[in-house]
């Protein structure tokens, strides 16, 4: 009996012995998350930090400007939540000059655009509703299609040429479904938009004498008629979860407009490189040209993503929209056939960046972690990337 017991024993201190030396034998967490980035090591730049302990557990070349595709958009969703808020809507209206008489309105109506990325169809049949029951069956003049809150660039600067339409349709502060129209992207969405809006009025039995063409409104115009988008909050999730560049445009030049009072893609850029030096957002090496990571002339640095990224989550009006944005690994999105198996998968809250010269990934770890890795190269082997990013992140939950 005594010799079952010492065997046990010994057999017991085996295994603690065996046990306790792989623990030894296992490099360190900083050792394999350098390994798992083991792809281009001069040109990628990758940061972890650790928000129970406020320690950067891992740094490479966080100081880099890099090329950040996708990851761009970040500085839109932080930028647009600190300064527009979470429930902000965007306008569209309908604007009136002339005058009533009886049921027939003598003069113009506006369709007015703020840049809603959302407006669709259903948007104008709400709009000409309003209008019906405003106590208006006629119209004598035009409809006018008014998107001068924007400035009429239709792309913003650095893009490849074949970017238009591929990679994004013409950006305009008034376009209906994305500036489709008779099955093709329009170059002319104001002049679509106010064509399919005299429809919408007639089919709801508002007759309309004039063209349908563009303008701008005045201050001779009475308000008719208005609709906002969904909130921000929920632009923001299908933005990032899609990494769609139009909404990623439109919102720059909305924080243009909001902010300097001029719908461009320069004066948004400047507001977003204002909002960050505000919150001490590290901008060394920095360079923000478009809102949707297209630009070839975009730079970030891995030190700029983490400091915007512990800026979202310190921030309680911030932190859940900005990380309910976020793309869920092996859920949805652009990660849904990413890192589709535990640990990972259900815990890396991400936004991904690709072009062909660029790779990225940067989000967060449950409520652990938060890490960015951008990865360049001309070109880039994405599949690689992705991969050596993937690690990246399921080392991180893994902890």
């Amino acid at each position: 009996m005594r010799g079952r017991r010492l065997l046990a024993a010994f057999v017991a201190v085996a295994v603690f012995a065996l046990a306790e030396g792989s623990a030894l034998a296992a490099p360190p967490l900083v050792q394999r998350l350098a390994q798992a980035l083991a792809l281009s090591p001069a040109r990628t730049g990758g940061v972890a930090f650790d928000l129970t302990t406020g320690a950067t557990i891992f740094s490479r070349n966080e100081a880099l400007p890099l090329a950040p595709a996708s990851n761009e958009k970040l500085l839109v969703t932080y930028a647009t939540l600190v300064e527009l808020g979470s429930s902000y809507r965007i306008e569209t209206d309908v604007l009136g000059r002339g005058d009533l008489q009886g049921t027939i309105w003598t003069g113009d109506l506006i369709l007015q655009g703020h840049g809603d990325p959302t407006l669709g169809h259903g948007g104008l049949a709400d709009l000409a509703r309003q209008v019906r029951a405003f106590g208006i069956t006629r119209v004598t003049g035009r409809i006018l299609g008014d998107e001068s809150y924007f400035d009429s660039r239709r792309t913003a600067p650095g893009w490849l040429s074949w970017f238009y339409i591929t990679e994004s349709p013409p950006l305009s502060a008034l376009a209906v479904d994305r500036a489709w129209y008779v099955n093709h992207y329009t170059a002319a969405p104001a002049l679509a938009s106010a064509i399919l809006f005299r429809g919408a009025l007639r089919r709801i039995g508002v007759s309309v004498g004039g063209i349908a063409t563009t303008g701008r409104a005045t201050g001779d115009t009475f308000p008719l008629a208005s609709i906002e988008s969904p909130p921000l909050a929920e632009i923001l999730r299908f933005m990032d979860r899609e990494s769609d560049n139009y909404t990623a445009e439109l919102l720059l030049k909305q924080l243009g407009a909001v902010e300097a009072g001029h719908g461009t893609t320069p004066a948004g850029a400047a507001s977003v490189r204002a909002v960050l030096a505000a919150h001490k957002i590290p901008l060394a090496g920095v360079r923000i040209v478009d809102g949707s990571g297209l630009s070839r002339l975009d730079r970030l640095t891995a030190r700029t993503i983490v400091g915007l990224l512990r800026a979202a989550w310190t921030d309680p009006d911030v932190r859940a929209p900005f990380v309910a944005a976020l793309a869920v690994a092996g859920r949805n999105g652009t990660l849904v056939h990413r890192m589709r198996t535990l640990p990972a998968r259900g815990n890396v809250f991400a936004k991904t960046g690709t072009t062909d010269i660029a790779s990225a990934l940067s989000g967060f770890v449950r409520e652990r972690f938060l890490f960015s890795v951008l990865e360049n190269g001309h070109p880039v082997s994405v599949r690689a990337a992705q991969r050596a990013q993937d690690r990246f992140a399921t080392l991180l939950a893994a902890q």
